[in-house]
């Protein structure tokens, strides 16, 4: 199969891009993301035809944020769209005269990274997005897995803290809660307030109160060295790869890739996450580790997966 779509809906814009067969971006088309349910697929739709108006187009993937079903057609519950056992394939198809697949987009992301980024030459790897929340991606065997009802890998609601934090998804203690960037963000806001003299160049870039700190001032302090910084990433990666080692127990992959907003600081969250990831992992004196890897593809990753996984069909 040639050229295909991969659409990306955001919480502020939906993207279209036509991918080929090499994971290259040839043409986007971005549009708002309106505010109803119904406006979503009508600008899905628009955003597709805009793009393919100029290329041979074969598929359309669309990465959707929420459990999609196992036949990859119906998103059964969207948390960020009122989409409640949406068929979307079936309303998208009947617009464009496509064929569509519709994944989770974190899922996308991952088989995105899997075959055009950090992935390439494992056959089984296990991807962790850090942005305001956490999910992920199983790709065991060169295959996603989706588990049976197609709801598998929402690694951020395993809960790692009975009676924790509560969590959007109404859990309690839940993964995301401890390892994303809202937990980073509280983390740097609660120590700020509790030593605000280790927290000068944090609280500069801000209004001068731990209340205003907000994750684009963390990633600038922690660079130049603020000790409450430095502190929070350190603690959101004690969390992130203590979870690491427990799905190593779980899926033993040759890598863990790591993606979203936070892993773009590199190094700075990577190698401390690379520390928890092998002091929790559980014979780790003994056994291989797999690689923890920072994700290529940014932003574009689950354009990209989306698109792969409709020329796959």
């Amino acid at each position: 199969m040639g050229l295909t779509i991969g659409v990306d809906i955001g919480g502020t814009k939906i993207a279209a891009g036509v991918v080929d067969e090499e994971g290259t971006i040839l043409e986007t088309y971005k549009v708002p993301t309106p505010p109803t349910a119904d406006g979503v697929t009508e600008a899905i739709c628009s955003a597709v035809s805009e793009v393919s108006s100029n290329h041979a187009i074969e598929a359309v993937g669309i990465g959707a944020a929420g459990y999609v079903d196992d036949k990859r057609a119906t998103v059964l519950f969207a948390p960020n769209i009122n989409w409640r056992h949406e068929p979307l394939k079936d309303k998208v198809e009947q617009r464009i005269g496509l064929p569509v697949v519709v994944e989770n987009d974190a899922n996308c992301a991952a088989w995105g990274e899997y075959r055009f980024g950090a992935g390439q030459g494992h056959e089984d790897v296990i991807c962790i997005t850090l942005g305001t929340g956490l999910g992920g991606g199983i790709i065991i065997g060169n295959k996603l897995r989706r588990g049976r009802f197609g709801v598998a890998a929402e690694f951020g609601h395993i809960r790692v803290v009975p009676d924790g934090l509560l969590c959007g998804c109404g859990s309690q203690g839940c993964w995301e809660q401890y390892a994303s960037g809202r937990a980073l963000v509280r983390y740097a806001k609660q120590r700020a307030n509790a030593t605000p003299e280790n927290a000068a160049a944090l609280l500069a870039l801000g209004d001068g109160t731990p209340e205003g700190i907000e994750g684009r001032h963390i990633s600038e302090a922690a660079r130049a060295g603020d000790l409450v910084a430095v502190d929070a990433f350190r603690e959101l990666a004690r969390w992130a790869g203590a979870g690491l080692a427990d799905l190593a127990s779980l899926f033993d992959p040759s890598a863990f890739i790591v993606g979203g907003g936070v892993s773009d600081e590199g190094d700075l969250v990577l190698d401390p996450i690379r520390k928890s990831f092998k002091r929790w992992l559980v014979g780790g004196a003994w056994r291989p580790h797999a690689q923890v890897l920072a994700a290529q593809l940014g932003g574009k990753a689950g354009l990209v997966g989306a698109a792969d996984l409709a020329r796959q069909g």
